[in-house]
C-alpha cells in the first residue's frame, strides 16, 4: 500500500487508504502502518490515522487468541502483534488504524475508551444505542430480552510502544456474518456479532459511515482530563 491517497487538512492527518474494489490487502496496510509508526516515534510525522476496507478477507490473531477459538475449517490465520485475540476484516467494514502518541498522562486504559467513544458517538449520530460491557473491549448493542445475547458492533485491538498507538478498530457496517461461524469471534463465546445494517434494519455503508467518523477522531488527541477519560473510572478495562 502506498500513503499517497487523500489527507484531510486536518490537526490529526486522516488518510484514506482503499475502499471497495481498491480495498488494501492486510499484510501491506500493517507494513505502512510499522513505518508511520517508526516515523512518528521520531517526530517525522504527525499523529495519522489511517481509515479503509480490507480486501480480500482476513482473519487476524492476536497474542491472547487460545487454539479453540480458531477457524475451525483451517482458513489461513494471519498472526499480529496487537492486544486481543481473533477477528476478522474484509468487505463491508470500515477499519481505522491509529498511530498516535499518547497525550501526557492519558494512559492505555484511557485510550481504548476513547477510541470506543468515539465509535459509541459515531452509532448514535447514525440512530443507534450502544454502550461498552464491562470487561471486554469493542463497542455493544446490548441485549433486551430473555434470550438474547450482546451484540459487538465494533471490534478494538491496539498495540502500544514507545508511546504511539498502532492497529486500532474495526466497525461492523454491512459485511458477511457467516464468518462467524468459522471462529469464536474475540474469544468470547457467549455473544453474538452484529453489523449497523443488521441493527438499523437499513444498508448502512462504509461511505455513509466514514465523515461521521471523521467527525469524532479529534477525541483520540484532546489533552488529558477530556470527558471520555473519566469513563475508565466507571467500566473496568
Amino acid at each position: 500500500m502506498t500513503v499517497n491517497a487523500r489527507e484531510l487538512d486536518t490537526a490529526l492527518r486522516i488518510i484514506h487508504a482503499g475502499f471497495g474494489a481498491d480495498g488494501v490487502e492486510y499484510h501491506s496496510a500493517w507494513t505502512t502502518q510499522r513505518e508511520i509508526h517508526a516515523a512518528r516515534v521520531a517526530d517525522e510525522a504527525p499523529d495519522t490515522v489511517l481509515l479503509l476496507e480490507h480486501n480480500p478477507e482476513v482473519f487476524t490473531a492476536g497474542r491472547r487468541t487460545e487454539p479453540q477459538d480458531r477457524p475451525w475449517d483451517g482458513s489461513p490465520v494471519v498472526e499480529v502483534d496487537r492486544g486481543g485475540k481473533i477477528t476478522w476484516h474484509g468487505p463491508g467494514q470500515l477499519v481505522g488504524y491509529p498511530i498516535v502518541r499518547l497525550p501526557e498522562g492519558v494512559y492505555v486504559v484511557d485510550f481504548v475508551r476513547r477510541v470506543e467513544q468515539v465509535l459509541i458517538e459515531v452509532c448514535a449520530e447514525l440512530g443507534l444505542v450502544t454502550d461498552r460491557v464491562k470487561g471486554r473491549s469493542g463497542v455493544w448493542v446490548l441485549a433486551k430480552h430473555e434470550g438474547e445475547q450482546d451484540r459487538k458492533v465494533a471490534a478494538l485491538g491496539l498495540r502500544f510502544a514507545q508511546g504511539v498507538t498502532m492497529h486500532g478498530f474495526a466497525l461492523n457496517c454491512e459485511n458477511d456474518l457467516g464468518w462467524t461461524s468459522r471462529i469464536v469471534p474475540c474469544g468470547i463465546p457467549d455473544a453474538d456479532v452484529t453489523t449497523l445494517s443488521r441493527e438499523l434494519g437499513r444498508r448502512v455503508a462504509i461511505e455513509e459511515v466514514l465523515p461521521i467518523v471523521e467527525r469524532h477522531l479529534h477525541l483520540l488527541t484532546e489533552p488529558k482530563g477530556a470527558a471520555t477519560d473519566r469513563v475508565r473510572n466507571k467500566v473496568a478495562a
